[in-house]
């Protein structure tokens, strides 16, 4: 088999757990995700499966739109609810105040990743270093918030739905916006509603899969509407073996199409810009 499948992750396991079950499911070893979720978090978990695993680079660059929950009054050192809390504190927060803060982070920041997160620090990841209590420098990565907004907000908690960058760790996201608003405050529920053109609305359970009751989109499907090129016997030829292409198409990448179905994906090549070189093979 080769295709994406979308799945909606249940809470409680992690994404690699989820990667998994599906191969066993499909008896296959060649499956692979485009963007972790953490146990806490749920919803859109987008799996390539053979051939399509090569898609799972360019998939992991795509936006992804997340509806996150933060209750307020307490700290962990995990920055969400499942992990032990550090500090607890009376909040009194103004719903105004809250919406100017959330608008304040649309654009790019450079944001900190959470110390319980499997970013590696020289060869280990962050985790462990927690973990054993050793000190690391946290890296910090630039990220852009594309959308923010309020959607839910009480005596305790708030919730928001954003839009945002590859990389970008919601966990910190609401880590800063308590800092500048002034409070204290952890994740307790994110649903990953979007990533790239992949709904919620359009995913699978792990049960539904179970019972075969799923859909899988070809790796034409999937790329059908990315910058894709029809292409005649000769060029077909040529893309088959490989070659370098003159650059016609005005563009960075391209994706090639042969008999209705994707046959590779061509970028640009570095010490010739006029020309095309293979980026992605599916032949």
């Amino acid at each position: 088999m080769d295709g994406i499948i979308v799945i909606n992750k249940p809470k409680g396991i992690t994404s690699r757990e989820v990667v998994n079950k599906v191969c066993k499911l499909l008896n296959t070893k060649k499956v692979g995700h485009t963007g972790t979720l953490d146990p806490i978090a749920t919803g859109v978990l987008v799996l390539c499966v053979g051939k399509a695993t090569k898609l799972v680079e360019t998939l992991t660059s795509n936006d992804k739109e997340y509806v996150a929950t933060v209750k307020l009054g307490i700290l962990t050192d995990t920055l969400d609810t499942d992990g032990t809390i550090i500090e607890k504190k009376c909040v009194n927060l103004d719903k105004d105040k809250l919406v100017n803060v959330l608008n304040s982070f649309i654009g790019t920041y450079n944001q900190e990743v959470p110390i319980y997160s499997a970013v590696k620090v020289n060869g280990k990841k962050l985790y462990e270093y927690a973990r054993a209590k050793k000190e690391v420098t946290i890296p910090k990565r630039m990220v852009e918030i594309k959308k923010i907004k309020l959607i839910e907000f009480g005596n305790d908690y708030y919730k928001f739905k954003v839009t945002v960058s590859k990389g970008t760790y919601i966990r910190s996201l609401i880590k800063d916006i308590n800092v500048k608003l002034g409070v204290i405050g952890v994740m307790s529920d994110l649903v990953r509603t979007k990533q790239g053109k992949f709904s919620i609305n359009n995913s699978y359970t792990l049960e539904n899969m179970e019972n075969n009751n799923y859909n899988v989109l070809t790796i034409t499907d999937v790329l059908k509407d990315e910058n894709c090129v029809i292409i005649s016997n000769t060029l077909f030829e040529k893309v088959k073996n490989g070659a370098l292409i003159n650059n016609e198409y005005n563009t960075s990448m391209v994706t090639f199409i042969y008999n209705d179905s994707v046959i590779a994906i061509y970028k640009i090549y570095d010490k010739d810009k006029s020309k095309l070189k293979p980026y992605k093979m599916f032949i």
